[in-house]
């Protein structure tokens, strides 16, 4: 008489389905392997289960993402109530509903004219890193003192 006892991986399936193909059933004493995989690769790795398209975390994954951000010009992060607040500081009682994106378009063009000073005197310098005198420094030479950041600033750079 011959001790047949049931391989842990071989018989009839659970649920009467069929075998995967690609997928050989191990021998006693050995690991299973599916068939075309790498050496090192795992099965789950090999059949694509486990963790999924965005496992590999937020930015780094080279696929398609769930959500695509809708870029937007950054200018529209100066809101609405935040140019009131500065009218209000000028002394603007009341403002009309087409001006806003008109002040965001002139503090645009203030705030390039004003970075593309900065960058030529911080490269001529031989630096990386702004600092407030050199913001100090342009608005003085552009006409527009800003008081109260640097008092001991003569005009003349180091």
């Amino acid at each position: 008489m011959v001790d047949e006892r049931p391989k842990q991986f071989g018989g009839t399936h659970r649920f009467g389905a069929a075998p995967r193909p690609g997928i050989t059933r191990p021998t006693q004493g050995s690991t299973p392997t599916v068939s075309g995989s790498p050496g090192g690769a795992s099965r789950a790795t090999t059949l694509g289960l486990g963790l999924g398209k965005g496992a590999q975390g937020l930015g780094k994954s080279k696929g398609l993402k769930r959500h695509m951000k809708i870029q937007r010009d950054t200018i529209y992060g100066v809101t609405k109530g935040d140019i009131r607040r500065i009218a209000r500081r000028g002394g603007v009682k009341r403002i009309s509903a087409t001006i806003y994106d008109d002040v965001r378009q002139a503090l645009k063009e203030r705030l390039a004219r004003i970075l593309k000073d900065v960058i030529s005197v911080v490269e001529m310098c031989g630096r990386k890193t702004v600092s407030v005198t050199d913001i100090v420094f342009i608005l003085n030479k552009q006409g527009t003192t800003l008081y109260g950041y640097d008092p001991s600033f003569t005009g003349i750079r180091h």
